[in-house]
């Protein structure tokens, strides 16, 4: 007999971002297998009586192997039971699910896959910033700050200006991803966000420009980092080194009908007066 592996994206850290999915599986799993940075408030979705265990990778740190988290999900699903692995954001996002895929599959164990809100998509929708935009940003290119080895990762040798970069786990070396940046052909005035502990209460943004990127703050990880024009549309609160794209200027003169006004207003009284 086997059990199940679910590979479950928990999203970025705000618990109303879990999927219906997510959450059945969650109430309904034996064993929860879980990253570092899920908080308290995804996990109050476990069940009482599900083992629960953190296996989260954190730098710096004495941590759990990649090859021993394989095994253990093998082994749990070889008990029969229902066994989540709860990562952060999209588990086939920089979330190393790649690797237990074909830990799973060499074991011919039973596995689905669960996606989760990105850390590039939360952090974005909070700070207001659209990774795409038909004036500005025609591609989204997603790239990590750490490799498997020592060896700087390999970026893109040529990133367009029309391309919107989203950079995960970038550290605070900020000088030398000002370089890997600059070499592939942006420019230094491009304007550039560091968003920290995305759609969290305590989620920071702060906006500046590649060029000044070394002197940005060491916001609290976990941290990304957004590039490029789209970034110049961030929300209004957001410190900046530069001047907002003016979207309003583009914007024809819409003349809204009398009448739907008159409608919303009726609809909305009839309302008011049957819930009282």
């Amino acid at each position: 007999m086997s059990g199940k592996v679910y590979l479950v994206g928990a999203g970025p850290g705000d618990p109303e971002l879990l999927t219906l999915k997510a959450v059945k599986l969650l109430k309904s799993a034996d064993v929860v297998l879980h990253d570092e940075l899920i908080g308290p408030e995804v996990l109050q979705f476990v069940a009482p009586h599900a083992r629960v265990r953190s296996v989260g990778k954190r730098c710096g740190r004495v941590s759990i192997k990649q090859h021993e988290i394989n095994t253990l999900l093998v082994q749990y699903a070889l008990l029969d039971l229902q066994v989540v692995r709860l990562k952060g954001g999209d588990p086939l996002i920089f979330g190393r699910g790649g690797e237990e895929i074909e830990a799973l599959r060499k074991a011919k164990i039973d596995f689905e896959i669960v996606p989760g809100v990105t850390t590039a998509l939360g952090g974005a929708a909070v700070a207001e910033i659209p990774l795409t935009h038909r004036d500005a940003a025609s591609a989204l290119i997603l790239v990590t700050g750490h490799s498997k080895t020592d060896q700087p990762p390999e970026w893109p040798a040529n990133i367009p200006a029309t391309a919107t970069v989203v950079v995960y786990m970038p550290g605070y070396d900020y000088e030398n991803t000002l370089g890997h940046l600059l070499s592939a052909g942006l420019k230094p005035t491009t304007p550039c966000a560091i968003v920290s502990k995305a759609t969290s209460s305590q989620q920071e943004t702060y906006c500046t420009t590649l060029e000044a990127l070394p002197k940005a703050p060491r916001l609290p990880s976990p941290t990304i980092l957004v590039v490029g024009e789209v970034v110049r549309l961030a929300r209004p609160l957001a410190r900046r080194a530069w001047e907002p794209m003016d979207v309003m200027a583009s914007l024809p003169d819409v003349q809204i009908p009398a009448d739907l006004f008159a409608t919303h207003s009726t609809q909305h009284v009839a309302s008011r007066e049957r819930s009282e």
